[in-house]
């Protein structure tokens, strides 16, 4: 379980196909003790099992993990070349401060970056859900795009948009992002069950 705060940015330094599983090797500022081998991390919003860490290279770790063909199927991991940057987040422990919202690292959909407005200090990103999923987006409900929460501001048929603080644009990968980029999209835990039970009453 996450919460949709970035703690750190790490980078794809090597990927491969293993049969039908992409394994890909990540170099992150995280201290090794700070990665359990079978433990998870939340990449770009995906929950992905660490299956090795080779210490630290200088100033950096580098761990891999692995993407099953579900995962590559239903999410941008697919699309990770090496130099890609990574928003990551380590899982939530009991006690730990919850910053975000609840986040299971379980992509509903791959959403799609449509506008994009620097308004100054503040970036508006306008997103493009598949319809199945964009019914579940409410506004000032929350939101994990690439593993950020991030409150929803408005919704119109399938798109709905969400402003980003200066903070956010610093910490996380999102100054990066452009028109037409594919990103992670976590609807709401709560919002996933209610519909789920509306369906089957």
């Amino acid at each position: 379980m996450f919460t949709g705060i970035v703690s750190e940015v790490g980078s794809v330094v090597a990927n491969g196909e293993r049969n039908d599983v992409r394994r890909v090797a990540i170099a992150c500022k995280w201290k090794p003790d700070q990665l359990v081998i079978g433990g998870s991390v939340a990449c770009n919003g995906i929950c992905l099992t660490v299956v090795s860490c080779d210490g630290a290279e200088g100033s950096e770790t580098v761990f891999e993990v692995d993407a099953a063909p579900e995962t590559l199927r239903v999410t941008t991991a697919s699309e990770w070349d090496v130099g890609r940057r990574l928003n990551l987040e380590r899982p939530l422990k009991i006690g730990d401060e919850l910053s975000g919202h609840m986040v299971s690292g379980h992509v509903d959909a791959i959403a799609e970056v449509v506008d994009r407005d620097d308004l100054g200090e503040t970036t508006r990103f306008w997103f493009e859900a598949p319809k199945d999923v964009a019914r579940l987006v409410a506004p000032k409900g929350s939101v994990a795009l690439d593993g950020t929460s991030l409150t929803v501001n408005s919704v119109d048929g399938g798109r709905f948009d969400c402003l980003l603080i200066p903070h956010t644009l610093q910490v996380t990968n999102w100054n990066e992002r452009k028109h037409g980029d594919k990103v992670n999209l976590e609807v709401d835990l709560i919002a996933r069950y209610v519909a789920r039970l509306a369906e089957t009453a």
